[in-house]
């Protein structure tokens, strides 16, 4: 079970890496005037995220949760998942961050993948993350209940970012 926690610190460390990227970026696009939309709806989903993780480890911990195939699938989901992540970023680079912000000349991305997929982060990124944490895991629970929660919350994100970029399109 001690290795399932370490593998999920290892990924937790680097979406920490990631939150410090997104945090320089919302700084900057502040400074240029961004405005931010769908703050309530940001926090929300963070308050889901984090307690998807808990209720996840807190799952594998009561399970006596041991590496196996399920979670070394899991792992492979979670690497697919932070691949798409750091693809996104590099594609949007100074513009990415978690919460939605639009600045004054906003540029839309308009590479391949966000053409193919609309919103990519949370298609390729967030939703197979949450799939891989629950199968690293083996937290069911987490999966059936949590999942379906985050959704929703996730729903209403799509909507709020697409309608703030209405304008720039």
């Amino acid at each position: 079970m001690f290795s399932i926690f370490v593998v999920f610190g290892a990924f937790f460390a680097v979406r920490l890496m990631t939150l410090a990227i997104s945090i320089r970026n919302e700084k900057r696009l502040i400074s240029l005037g961004a405005k931010q939309y769908g703050a309530k709806n940001s926090l929300l989903l963070t308050l889901a995220h984090t307690a998807y993780y808990i209720a996840a480890l807190v799952e594998a911990y009561l399970r006596g949760t041991a590496l196996d195939g399920t979670s070394y699938a899991g792992i492979g989901v979670m690497l697919f998942a932070y691949v798409m992540l750091f693809y996104v970023i590099y594609c949007l680079r100074d513009i990415w961050t978690v919460k939605v912000y639009i600045a004054p000349n906003h540029r839309i991305e308009r590479s391949l993948l966000f053409r193919v997929v609309r919103h990519p982060n949370y298609f390729l990124n967030i939703i197979p993350e949450l799939i891989g944490v629950a199968l690293l895991c083996h937290s069911w629970y987490t999966l059936a209940i949590g999942l379906p929660i985050y959704c929703i919350i996730l729903a209403k994100r799509i909507c709020i970012e697409s309608e703030a970029m209405k304008a720039l399109w």
